[in-house]
């Protein structure tokens, strides 16, 4: 007869013992995927099931967004050349890709405010929250995906060799979005001025970075294209997609690495975190 596992509690930092904590982490994660489908399939239908247009909300956003830029540039309000391709194109195709980022900054403010009351309540895996809203994230990403494809075909825009890297692009955007997310997660969890201050924030990011107007060089909008960690990833995963020369490979890589590195440091964050926030959020 197999003895019931024992958990025991310890008021000893789990630090004391990193090599343990990571390997709680991973076998918490493994853990935790079923709980997390379910989370997504709860999620997935209490957002789309009171709605009208139901999955059209996954990219009717962006959509909005881009038909903005392409009647200014097509009026002559705002003058957009240089960008290799027709530009309802280029902004449908920025604007999509932005999206995903974004989705994955809300991501883990929402999935955890969304679920405080299971989180004060319940002792299971909190990986699986998490987890759930990256699901929900991959979802709707699929959706956009799907209009990528239709756009392409539409303007006659034909990958090339450089589409290999476009899975690592979109992780890349992936893994950016969430360690953002997740280092203001703590604050998102507690107050829900994150979740309605994120939108605005991300609006403003957007003009930031070459997502509806190629990279610039000079002034103040390539000081900002240079040092803004999104602007890689976007520029290259649009370059991947359409056959364009990859211009900056090299920050790519390193953004990507960095962004891997964060999205781990915040778990690790999270973790540690989520004692505390549990107490407050019973509170």
């Amino acid at each position: 007869m197999t003895s019931p596992s024992l958990t025991v509690y310890s008021p000893e930092s789990p630090l004391r013992n990193p090599g343990k904590l990571v390997r709680d982490m991973f076998l918490d994660l493994l853990a935790a995927r079923e709980l997390a489908w379910r989370l997504f399939i709860r999620d997935l239908s209490a957002q789309y099931r009171q709605t009208f247009l139901g999955y059209v909300w996954a990219f009717l956003p962006p959509l909005v967004t881009s038909f903005t830029f392409i009647y200014l540039n097509s009026q002559g309000i705002v003058r957009i050349e240089g960008v290799g391709m027709p530009y309802p194109a280029f902004a449908l195709i920025g604007t999509l890709l932005w999206q995903v980022f974004v989705d994955a900054v809300q991501c883990p403010s929402q999935a955890i405010f969304a679920s405080k009351a299971m989180l004060s309540k319940i002792n299971f895996p909190r990986e699986a929250v998490l987890l759930g809203g990256l699901y929900m994230v991959l979802f709707n990403m699929a959706i956009r995906l799907s209009l990528l494809v239709a756009v392409m075909v539409i303007w006659k825009i034909t990958p090339g060799i450089g589409l290999l890297l476009f899975p690592l692009a979109m992780a890349g955007l992936l893994a950016a979005g969430f360690a953002v997310g997740m280092a203001i997660s703590p604050v998102g969890a507690l107050y829900g001025d994150i979740n309605r201050g994120l939108p605005i924030i991300t609006q403003f990011w957007m003009l930031l970075t070459p997502v509806v107007y190629p990279p610039k060089t000079h002034g103040l909008a390539g000081f900002l294209s240079t040092w803004n960690p999104v602007s890689p990833l976007m520029t290259t995963a649009r370059e991947t997609l359409c056959n364009q020369p990859l211009t900056l490979i090299g920050p790519f890589f390193v953004v990507v690495l960095i962004s891997m590195v964060l999205v781990f440091l915040g778990w690790l964050a999270f973790r540690l975190a989520m004692p505390m926030l549990v107490e407050r959020m019973g509170g």
